[in-house]
């Protein structure tokens, strides 16, 4: 996904898509650490949200909590998908405060 060709980060998210809950330590570690590339930040937040793993609510609330557009789409988009009693919490809180991303 760090690749120059488009097409080679796009194959490689979508390789990755099916197995990022065997990988979410190293997603978290990556995206905590990206700070140049918002599309790859975009990416991963995707995949940690797609891992559907609790190891990632506190990125996914703190993402939803922050002033990034796109960002917050993705985390409210995996705090669906997680679909636990605190990230319907943290959804229902964002709505409630006017920062969440519209269903």
């Amino acid at each position: 996904m760090r690749r120059h060709d488009p097409q080679a980060r796009e194959d490689g998210f979508h390789m990755l898509l099916p197995h990022a809950s065997s990988h979410v330590e190293e997603l978290l570690a990556e995206f905590l650490t990206e700070r140049e590339d918002h599309g790859l930040r975009c990416w991963l937040l995707e995949l940690l949200g797609a891992a559907r793993s609790p190891l990632a609510l506190p990125i996914l609330i703190d993402q939803l909590n922050g002033q990034d557009e796109a960002l917050r789409t993705w985390a409210a988009e995996g705090l669906r998908l997680l679909a636990s009693p605190a990230a319907r919490q943290a959804l229902w809180r964002a709505r409630c405060n006017g920062s969440a991303v519209e269903e």
